[in-house]
């Protein structure tokens, strides 16, 4: 059981020093700031503007649309990293297996821009 324990003493350690670094950091941004905000800093919204309406207030659907292309758009660039890297090894296979990943995403998004879902108003 000791040894087992002290596998685990590397860890503590690092613990450690990571709890005294951030705790010396939050003390030192504390000293060496500035403490002083106006009262324009410490009002409900920075911009100077009071609230037009409920926070709560529903979206627009094309709010949602746009992020989720986004996503769509950002995983296929996530996804051609690996791959332009491999492609000597997947071959001609993993070739026309990306070109026809990349065909469906073109044609989803001509027929997104074609709907006019991109259009913002």
């Amino acid at each position: 059981m000791d040894a087992m324990l002290r596998e685990y003493l590397p860890i503590l350690i690092f613990l450690g020093i990571a709890v005294v670094i951030a705790g010396a950091a939050v003390i030192a941004s504390l000293i060496v700031g500035r403490q002083k905000p106006d009262p324009a800093k410490l009002s409900a919204y920075e911009c100077g503007f009071d609230t037009f309406e409920d926070a709560r207030g529903r979206f627009d659907v094309r709010f949602y649309l746009v992020s989720i292309l986004f996503i769509i758009f950002d995983l296929e660039v996530a996804f051609l990293f690996p791959w332009a890297v491999s492609l000597g090894d997947v071959g001609v296979y993993g070739f026309w297996s990306m070109m026809m990943f990349l065909g469906v995403l073109t044609v989803g998004f001509a027929y997104e821009w074609r709907k006019g879902a991109l259009e913002w108003e």
